[in-house]
């Protein structure tokens, strides 16, 4: 039974879909008028692994990521470049997935855009209009919170306590301090759609409870995001919705922890914020995934180089595992030994259920690699005395826990496999040469060379073998 902490219980919980067999998660995109940093990328990368592990117990999943394409801050950057706000959303919705594909993110089934709902959004208004749950001034629309009894249980919060620290900005017509916009009067040289108040664009928090009912429906089984979308975000959905339907929104709620550097939140408004596509260029994606999964979604994570830099090393040690596995199943060894086989088969066991336990514990991502390095120190102890049947199913297991991970088998991007291969025998074959010749300064200049280009050599008593290392 997988558990789940769910933020509107405060607990762990028995996970149980709303339809046997099958996952329906929204997790809450970026908003899209800069590159992403490593705050953005952390929920991504967490609920994608989400996602993949649902998908490796054997669920059906259907998974929504949205993108805000239109917003005051795209507007802003759009005057800040001299462009359009349709012109920077699609820019760097571009942006987006580029960096993500280095972190092996999958795409999700649907990427819903704001600007493509505007009737379901402008429906949506009207409903809550009719219930009495909204109000129109001046071409504005506001949510009346008093009017959702329930309004402050996911975050914990009172409204009378939030009330009375609110305040209403100049220019806005609100009934109450913590009435929201569902419906923004359009400003001169805004974008902006028709509507039965007059042209205008959607508040933000509307439009998730929108297109996530638009794709999944009413009571779906797992909406995420960032522990900073708790509130008010998220709460301001639940009350949009559940007003709207009178049923369950959402049945279970997850948010991930915040990334600090020095202890302090990274955000754009501090300014300590990092764009991940500077960090791909001093690590590979792969390593910065890794990294972001080493540490349990809901805790904090402290970042700097040094953290990435043990990633890297840690990474490797398990992708020369790996290779060695590869190695070693297209090779039988000579002898193997029936001690050795079992240890490895009993070591992949052990494998398969610690992984499994960690990750049915509300994704534990961090044991669960900590199971894989357990299996290595096996691997690397038995699997060259092991039978290649033995050998083969423990490569397979790796393969199958990647599916997961999606970090450990190394992805060379725009490499010939075949061709690094044989450029790899003659270079081997040519050092080799030059050591029977005993012509030690040639042999040492290949070895130094390649491990100066990401290649370490190793001589064996049989055979040398190479690996790339990060």
């Amino acid at each position: 039974m997988i558990q789940v902490y769910n933020t509107m219980e405060g607990r762990k919980v028995d996970f149980v879909p709303r339809e046997a067999g099958k996952v329906a998660m929204y997790v809450c995109g970026p908003t899209v008028y800069n590159y992403i940093h490593l705050g953005n990328a952390r929920p991504i990368v967490v609920f994608d692994t989400i996602r993949r592990y649902f998908k490796y117990a054997g669920y059906a999943v259907t998974y929504v990521q949205n993108f805000t394409d239109v917003d005051d801050k795209i507007i802003n950057r759009a005057l800040e470049e001299k462009s359009s706000a349709a012109a920077v959303a699609e820019k760097y919705i571009a942006a987006y997935f580029e960096d993500v594909q280095e972190l092996n993110v999958l795409p999700a089934d649907v990427h819903p855009r704001v600007t493509e709902h505007m009737p379901q959004i402008i429906a949506l208004v009207e409903q809550l209009l009719a219930k009495g749950a909204a109000y129109a001034v001046n071409g504005d629309v506001y949510f009346a919170v008093e009017s959702f009894a329930d309004y402050g249980k996911l975050s914990g919060r009172d409204l009378e306590d939030m009330q009375a620290g609110a305040r209403v900005q100049v220019g806005e017509q609100k009934r109450n301090p913590m009435d929201f916009a569902l419906w923004k009067a359009a400003k001169p040289g805004e974008p902006s759609w028709e509507s039965p108040w007059g042209p205008g664009r959607p508040g933000w928090h509307i439009e998730c409870s929108v297109m996530s009912r638009e794709y999944l429906g009413d009571g779906f089984d797992i909406h995420g995001g960032g522990a900073d979308l708790i509130f008010p975000h998220h709460e301001n959905e639940i009350a949009q919705a559940e007003a709207a339907s009178g049923c369950c929104f959402a049945r279970y709620w997850l948010h991930n922890g915040f990334i600090t550097v020095n202890d302090e939140k990274m955000s754009k408004s501090l300014g300590n914020f990092f764009l991940l596509r500077e960090i791909l260029e001093k690590f590979p994606g792969d390593v910065v995934r890794f990294y972001l999964l080493n540490t349990h979604y809901r805790s904090p994570i402290d970042f700097d180089d040094e953290k990435l830099q043990i990633a890297a090393k840690s990474l490797g040690r398990i992708r020369n595992a790996y290779a060695l596995l590869q190695e070693l199943a297209e090779q039988p060894a000579a002898g193997a030994q029936a001690e050795a086989s079992d240890a490895l088969r009993q070591a992949a066991a052990t494998l398969r259920e610690a992984f499994a336990a960690a990750m049915d514990d509300d994704f534990n991502t961090a044991l669960a690699i900590a199971a894989i390095f357990d299996f290595t120190k096996a691997v690397n102890t038995h699997a060259a005395q092991a039978e290649q049947a033995a050998v083969q199913e423990a490569l397979q297991l790796l393969e199958a826990l990647d599916e997961v991970i999606a970090c450990i088998k190394p992805r060379q991007k725009g490499v010939d496999d075949e061709l690094v291969g044989k450029l790899m025998d003659l270079l081997i074959a040519v050092r080799q040469q030059a050591r029977q010749r005993k012509d030690w300064g040639t042999a040492d200049y290949i070895r130094d060379a390649l491990k100066d280009c990401g290649i370490a050599l190793e001589d064996g008593a049989e055979a040398v073998r190479w690996k790339f290392v990060e």
